[in-house]
């Protein structure tokens, strides 16, 4: 393309400056090649670039130093230093047509190389689609961010990185591990997280109703109800319902079905959590989707329990019949292999036994439930069943271990700005007051290694804080 364009090409033409930028951009992904994934090996394979030391460590970091060329050499800079790329555009509004066409190139090589390598990692467990998933989220994102920076002058730049975005998401709704039952909240964290919402958000709008749309729609109903934001939530689902049904995408309607009935159990609205659930489970049954099935048994079951907990006087067998739904839920997601499906059905089995006032059993559901939940790199789950198995350590007296997993949880929960930290920093607090801050202290050192196995050092010094941020709320 760039020597078919040469030979209309007159000096700083717009044809001489797109082959100049399609030639720099070629050039500059040769200089990447090599170093595509080196950073993993000098860092956790966790994140993508958006922890550790600001500016030193991580895939902007590392590439910053391989590509000799002015424009992409401090966009990689900025985002090392963990800046928004609105502010990168608004400072770089004089952009040129070569420069932006050199990044286009450079991105996406980078975004392409990065997925095609984690794809072929299906059996690595800190790698493989959790990685993939996190790659095609990052760069929709920040071309999003770029689209929102170059918005005010550039519009013609911004009108490109829009198309560069929604064809990332295009190519991400297709894959076969999209994650229809999972969230965004598996790939980022804290307020990386809040902006993945905004910037994805946004641009959706302006999109008409696709199938690609349904599936982006329903992994940002999912990742808001993780934030408590329920009604939101519901509305995102109920347009994705809409559009995959017009779509003929069952599976992703089938998804939505199920995500409402979460939504409505977590606003304690029963009735309409079972109505989704049992039309999920018929709409499955029809169309022979059995993750959907998996999903639906485990909704249905976990909408009845808390329904008949409601309701104080139910008969122990509508209890029977509930976690009956939920075993079978769990049943299927293990012969599936389904991770993420069964991450949920453990979750859903221990709160329900939480609920029967069972929680020897319940600790098995729900350590088994955090172990999945690791696999399958959904940051929720892990917070959730932690948080959940630190109110089955304290209904048991088992302090220790009370105070180990709900911290744990506490600390999750926060990091993908998840309100439900909040019901375990009140467990904690309780627990302070009965056994006192010196006590409580020395069990958190006690378990200081466990701890930061998980979360690291940061995180465990940041627990203390956290605590005190709660207590100031009250």
């Amino acid at each position: 393309m760039s020597k078919s364009l040469q030979q209309f090409a007159q000096a700083d033409s717009d044809f001489q400056q797109i082959s100049d930028g399609i030639n720099r951009g070629i050039i500059g992904w040769q200089r990447l090649q090599d170093h595509l994934v080196s950073w993993m090996y000098e860092q956790s394979r966790e994140s993508l670039g958006f922890g550790g030391v600001p500016g030193e460590r991580g895939p902007w970091a590392t590439w910053a130093k391989q590509v000799n060329s002015e424009f992409p050499q401090a966009l990689f800079r900025y985002l090392a230093l963990e800046k928004s790329a609105i502010e990168f555009a608004q400072q770089h509004t004089s952009i040129n047509l070569r420069d932006w066409v050199e990044m286009a190139i450079i991105l996406q090589y980078l975004q392409r190389g990065l997925v095609n390598w984690f794809d072929q990692q299906p059996y690595n467990v800190k790698a493989g689609s959790k990685l993939s998933i996190s790659t095609f989220l990052t760069f929709a994102v920040i071309w999003s961010q770029l689209a929102n920076g170059f918005g005010g002058v550039a519009q013609i730049y911004s009108a490109g990185c829009s198309q560069v975005m929604l064809q990332i998401l295009r190519t991400f709704a297709q894959r076969p591990y999209f994650p229809l039952y999972g969230g965004i909240f598996a790939s980022f964290s804290g307020s990386y997280l809040r902006d993945a919402l905004n910037y994805l958000d946004e641009p959706l709008r302006q999109v008409e109703g696709t199938q690609e749309k349904a599936r982006i729609l329903t992994l940002l109903g999912s990742s808001v109800r993780a934030f408590g934001r329920y009604r939101r939530s519901v509305e995102f689902h109920q347009q994705a319902l809409d559009i995959a049904r017009s779509a003929g995408d069952r599976p992703c309607e089938i998804a939505n079905l199920n995500h409402l009935s979460r939504a409505f159990v977590a606003q304690k609205m029963y009735a309409e959590a079972i109505d989704f659930s049992q039309r999920a489970l018929i709409l499955s049954r029809q169309t022979g989707d059995r993750t959907g099935e998996a999903n639906a048994l485990v909704n249905l079951g976990y909408s009845e329990v808390m329904q008949a907990q409601q309701m104080e006087h139910a008969e122990p067998e509508v209890y029977e019949t509930a976690i009956n739904y939920l075993q079978q839920g769990l049943t299927l997601s293990e012969r599936l292999g389904d991770v993420q499906s069964k991450a949920l059905c453990f979750s859903s089995l221990g709160i329900a036994y939480l609920v029967i006032e069972q929680p020897q059993i319940a600790m098995k559901s729900l350590e088994d439930g955090f172990q999945a939940a690791q696999i399958s790199g959904d940051l929720y789950l892990q917070g959730l069943n932690l948080s959940n198995l630190g109110e089955a350590y304290y209904s048991l007296q088992d302090q220790e271990n009370a105070i180990y997993a709900g911290c744990l949880g506490m600390y999750l929960l926060n990091q993908i700005a998840s309100n439900e930290w909040q019901k375990s920093a009140g467990l904690l607090t309780i627990l302070q007051g009965q056994i006192g801050e010196e006590s409580f202290r020395n069990f958190l050192q006690k378990n200081r290694s466990k701890i930061i196995a998980v979360i690291g050092v940061d995180g465990y010094d940041y627990i203390p804080q956290l605590l005190e941020e709660y207590k100031r709320s009250l």
